[in-house]
């Protein structure tokens, strides 16, 4: 049976931020991830994990500024001291909110820089952080992004993904498989699945197109999550759809095909 846990930035926005981990748990839900917590007091996200019996699995490191454009710091050559800065904040926040799992987007294409360049800086700086993962015994994410949605994307495969994880050599990195983004990229989900499960550290879903829930769009998730059982995945599945409609009502796959949270 999957393991489900509610995206926070993506379901519940029928409600501010701390409202969502109640609603949460009154959906049933044991098990919460959310993009960035850094512009929010850890010490207060800690305290609404316990007060609605939650557990947090995953946070993104900084991405930069949003706002500007950024996705992520991990491949620009000028910002590595900003990069690794930001491995520290998001160890502090990880450890207060008991989290094991952190997601390192890479970041985009910049204009005038070699792609070999960007890939060195992008391999020195997971190993970097891999490294400062691997010593508070936390593990390291590297997740693809479809390039239809992001077209400067540096990571839009999870062969890239992949070959990035074998350069940098760490015990503790892995990839993020997000379903929605490889079926925009790749397709033949299963088989990936089946290659690169050892190496598959969460996942996440949600339907395309779209990007909905589960039953809306083309991917055929019931088989899919089955055979998630038949390879004895024992990782998370994160729900990083946005709901049609209100997101309790979006939750009705689950129980129709026969899965629980």
């Amino acid at each position: 049976m999957p393991k489900f846990c509610a995206n926070l930035s993506f379901m519940f926005q029928e409600y501010a931020l701390p409202d969502r981990f109640t609603a949460a748990r009154n959906a049933g839900f044991k098990f919460i991830e959310y993009t960035f917590p850094y512009d929010h007091d850890p010490e207060i996200l800690a305290s609404l994990l316990k007060q609605n019996q939650l557990k947090q699995v995953l946070i993104n490191l900084p991405p930069g500024n949003l706002e500007a454009g950024d996705l992520g710091l991990a491949s620009d050559p000028d910002r590595i001291e900003e990069f690794r800065r930001s491995v520290g904040q998001a160890l502090a926040y990880a450890k207060t909110l008991g989290v094991s799992r952190i997601n390192c987007l890479s970041g985009k294409r910049i204009k005038g820089v070699p792609y070999e360049e960007q890939r060195l800086v992008l391999v020195e700086n997971l190993r970097f952080a891999s490294s400062r993962l691997a010593a508070d015994n936390r593990l390291l994410l590297v997740e693809p992004i479809n390039t239809f949605d992001e077209p400067d994307f540096f990571v839009h495969t999870s062969g890239d993904a992949i070959a990035l994880i074998e350069a940098v050599q760490a015990s503790n990195l892995f990839l993020q498989y997000d379903v929605y983004h490889m079926q925009k990229m790749e397709g033949n989900l299963t088989e990936s699945l089946r290659t690169y499960l050892p190496r598959i550290g969460h996942i996440q879903i949600s339907d395309n197109p779209g990007r909905h829930q589960p039953g809306t769009g083309e991917i055929n998730y019931r088989f899919l999550l089955d055979e998630l059982d038949r390879l004895r995945y024992k990782g998370f599945v994160g729900l990083e759809y946005f709901p049609t409609g209100e997101t309790l009502a979006s939750l009705d796959w689950i129980k129709d095909w026969g899965f629980a949270l």
